[in-house]
């Protein structure tokens, strides 16, 4: 019988490569679907917060859409990295890689849940903090299991 570190890490593994992927797929829609109305809940969201009305000047709505369009686009590049720290953490079993990546999600998430709180935009707490549940402990197992390799 495998021990639990030999039949986890490729799970593991495997739910940070669907989650770079899932990244780069919603930095795509971001960048391309402003204008296609897949996004009108969300900015209508994102319009109340800065505006304060349900009536929100057309400058305005053309602004949030390219401000997410630029969001979306450096997300798929960050995504991309992620992906890249993932596949050499799995194949170098390097506790770095792991650290950088667990140090990466910690600069970001604080700074978007104070940012978005300060707008009460909810909605952005709530995503931080299921990222951070779904990012952190994987990362944080395969950081310790890879220390312990070197250790040893």
């Amino acid at each position: 019988m495998p021990a639990p570190s030999n039949s986890l890490r490729p799970a593991l593994v495997l739910w940070l490569y669907a989650a770079a992927i899932a990244h780069i797929l919603a930095g795509l829609t971001l960048t391309w679907a402003g204008h296609s109305g897949l996004l009108d809940g969300y900015l209508h969201t994102l319009e109340l917060a800065f505006w304060g009305a349900d009536t929100v000047p057309t400058a305005g709505h053309e602004q949030q859409v390219w401000w997410l369009a630029l969001f979306g686009a450096t997300l798929q590049s960050y995504s991309l990295y992620m992906l890249a720290l993932v596949h050499l953490g799995n194949r170098l079993k390097a506790p770095a890689v792991w650290g950088w990546l667990i140090a990466g999600i910690l600069l970001w998430a604080p700074q978007d849940m104070w940012l978005s709180a300060q707008k009460q935009v909810w909605s952005h707490l709530w995503l931080d903090g299921f990222a951070l549940l779904v990012l952190l402990p994987p990362l944080i197992w395969l950081y310790v299991q890879d220390r312990r390799k070197i250790a040893q």
